[in-house]
């Protein structure tokens, strides 16, 4: 099985109760907090994520990369859905010869991301774990009275943009990129994406996930996807072999934003991306469309990326 397979699995029938707005299914989930609660907010967010040894890192890494990591990945599925980071738990999976100095650095790699994002760190749990090491953040955030930014809202004829380069994360961004938090939040709070979701499998499988629960198709541009200098670099180092514009859709850990809007908020949010995030691209890359296929359109052709797919932690790329 592959890992939408198994989730599918996993996720069939889950309970629910009055409180849930947004359950299994999209980057975090979403539950009504009683109104007039002191936060001032009317949803709480929910978001768990791990990062393992020989999956998502290598013990050769910079140890406060992989606990920035953990956090980070957490972090940009808040953002994804427009909200507002909160507290953080830890859990950790410790071989038998744990290395103290190790996990010190870990956690001030974490910490010190946490510090920017005025994330708490209120607790966690350590076990031992005889093969792997692993690093586990469960995170809450606030959200709008809407649950956030969805994935299933975009609209045929809606915009399809996405912030950053994209292909650079073999080349190491994967441990040191920026959750989009600051520029989720200006976003939603001037132009309330109809749908958003954050590139960590790859453009190609991000979007049709995006498509998926939108029950649309869309068409994007080859020549406005933002193609990182990484992957060009290591495409003509010959250090790999995948052409630059297939790392793009394919190779995931961009953790970048990828978003839906109304066709005539285009140029207003370009403009004002680029205004108040000089230093991060924002791309108009596509647009929605009727139906059900994502096409990419390449000088006077059209071809599927249907049976293109990015990473999956259950089949070999």
């Amino acid at each position: 099985m592959n890992e939408r397979e198994i989730i599918e699995i996993l996720t069939a029938d889950l309970p629910s109760n009055e409180n849930t707005l947004v359950g299994a299914g999209d980057d975090c989930a979403a539950l009504r907090l009683p109104a007039g609660n002191v936060f001032g907010e009317e949803t709480l967010l929910l978001k768990t994520d791990a990062v393992v040894e020989g999956v998502h890192f290598t013990r050769s890494d910079p140890p406060r990369c992989i606990g920035r990591k953990a956090l980070a990945r957490c972090l940009s599925d808040v953002a994804s859905m427009g909200g507002r980071p909160d507290s953080a738990l830890v859990s950790l999976g410790l071989p038998s010869n744990g290395d103290g100095d190790f996990l010190r650095e870990v956690y001030l790699g974490l910490r010190a991301l946490a510090e920017k994002f005025s994330v708490a760190v209120v607790g966690g749990e350590t076990t031992r774990c005889p093969g792997a090491f692993f690093l586990s953040v469960t995170l809450t955030g606030y959200a709008d009275s809407q649950g956030g930014v969805r994935r299933s809202g975009a609209r045929v004829g809606d915009a399809i943009f996405v912030s950053g380069w994209l292909g650079g994360s073999r080349s190491g961004r994967h441990l040191n990129f920026e959750p989009r938090i600051n520029e989720a939040r200006w976003l939603t709070k001037h132009f309330r994406p109809h749908a958003m979701i954050d590139v960590s499998d790859g453009l190609a499988s991000d979007l049709k996930i995006l498509l998926r629960a939108s029950k649309a198709g869309a068409w994007i541009e080859e020549a406005f996807i933002p193609v990182s200098v990484e992957a060009k670099r290591r495409f003509r180092d010959r250090v790999s072999e995948k052409p630059p514009l297939l790392a793009a859709l394919t190779d995931g850990e961009d953790f970048e934003l990828l978003f839906t809007l109304a066709p005539e908020d285009a140029v207003a949010v370009k403009d004002g991306w680029q205004a108040r995030f000089p230093k991060t691209p924002l791309s108009l890359i596509g647009r929605v469309e009727a139906g059900s296929q994502l096409r990419l359109k390449q000088g006077n052709g059209v071809c599927s990326l249907e049976a293109l797919h990015g990473y999956d932690h259950f089949q070999q790329r």
